[in-house]
């Protein structure tokens, strides 16, 4: 059918991928790859749990209660997690 990708696409296109990265760097790059999708995807989920406490908020008081978020990396790697600071609403017109 027309439009859709055959098995032998795939293979192909697999193959190009270890000639262009190399085996030594495919599991490294697909490592970076999970962790910046992990990181998306948190940042995502904050993002609309902040807009849903924005829209049923009644006062300004929810930022100042809550406790700084922390962008968590993979399982063992302490080193890497960061504090997040929350942006400063200001309106510079």
């Amino acid at each position: 059918m027309p439009g859709q990708i055959g098995i032998w696409q795939l293979v192909i296109i697999i193959g190009l991928i270890v000639l262009i990265f190399g085996a030594k760097r495919l599991p490294d790059t697909a490592r970076a790859l999970g962790k910046s999708l992990r990181i998306l995807k948190s940042e995502t989920a904050a993002m609309k749990n902040e807009s849903n406490t924005a829209d049923g908020a009644k006062s300004g008081t929810a930022e100042e209660t809550t406790a700084p978020r922390t962008i968590k990396a993979a399982p063992g790697d302490v080193s890497s997690s960061r504090p997040v600071e929350e942006p400063k609403h200001t309106n510079q017109g």
